[in-house]
């Protein structure tokens, strides 16, 4: 890599601070119910347990994990409290290979057998089905495989609407909406240290625990963050033109850097939603009625 890359490269990545990795630490040990449907018991989970769980659990399968990631955010909640955006979801990323159908076969049946390790003392396990228990826990299943993206989600249920999402990525084109909501916190260093230390963390005895921002930018992330100002890179890339992500910042009080950012995006979050609409639009005429005429959208 030449030195303008590495340095590019390089701009991605921040040490955490104490404050931040006690933030982060706080998030890991809190529990949270995951609510059984019908006559099924809540679970009570630490997000550091699930992940060690299923991570050891695929691990034995044959499956390398290459990192296991806080997503979104949470992430933004970890590096900078007072947001103003909080967070409900976990969104938990854990980067392996799906070459296969298999593949992502085996990433949901060890997700769901790991669901039985917290099932209350004294639920009988036996009867227990795969299917059972994806029927009793899981709230939302998502499949992507495709040229550019290839990876699953499994979102397990929480009634006040606080999922568990465990993400599982070979490859993912593009990771983030806007710049306030693209950090990633690997949590490798941090689960090791509870596996074998026997000694508490402290401000001078602690994991260094890396953060990234897959915008491109750190520093310019996380002033973007401070400030309240929503900002992006090719937004004509985002899945679904990122329109209910800019109105819930909008909401909490962030704001464009310009005007005429502000028009830009706009014009590209608009664009990009007619054209989606267009092309369902489309599908659906060409099977009920092909007579229909489809006007073009080559001025988007």
């Amino acid at each position: 890599m030449s030195g303008s890359g590495a340095s590019d490269h390089s701009r991605r990545f921040c040490v955490l601070s104490w404050d931040q990795v006690q933030r982060l630490d706080s998030i890991l040990g809190e529990a949270i119910p995951i609510h059984g449907r019908g006559n099924f018991p809540t679970l009570s989970v630490q997000p550091r347990q699930i992940v060690q769980v299923v991570r050891a659990r695929l691990e034995e399968r044959g499956v390398c994990v290459k990192d296991v990631r806080l997503n979104g955010s949470a992430a933004s909640h970890v590096l900078h409290q007072d947001t103003g955006l909080g967070y409900k979801d976990l969104d938990l990323i854990f980067g392996v290979s799906l070459k296969d159908d298999q593949a992502f076969r085996l990433v949901k049946d060890v997700v769901l057998d790991s669901l039985l390790d917290f099932l209350p003392a004294g639920v009988s396990k036996e009867r227990i089905t795969a299917l059972t228990l994806k029927e009793a826990y899981v709230q939302k299943l998502v499949k992507v495989c495709n040229d550019t993206d290839r990876w699953s989600l499994i979102s397990l249920s929480n009634n006040t609407g606080k999922n568990v999402e465990l993400k599982f990525v070979d490859s993912l084109r593009r990771q983030f909406e806007f710049s306030v909501d693209s950090f990633q916190i690997c949590l490798d260093s941090l689960l090791l240290f509870d596996r074998c230390s026997e000694t508490p963390m402290s401000e001078s005895f602690h994991p260094t625990v890396i953060g990234e921002s897959v915008y491109g930018d750190f520093k310019e992330a996380m002033e973007h963050l401070c400030q309240r100002t929503i900002a992006t890179r090719t937004p004509e890339e985002i899945r679904g033109g990122g329109l209910l992500k800019y109105c819930h910042l909008l909401v909490r009080g962030f704001r464009p850097s310009s005007e005429a950012d502000m028009k830009q995006m706009q014009r590209y979050i608009v664009c990009i939603l007619v054209k989606l609409q267009h092309n369902r639009f489309s599908g659906y005429k060409i099977n009920i009625n092909p007579s229909v005429k489809i006007l073009s959208m080559a001025s988007c």
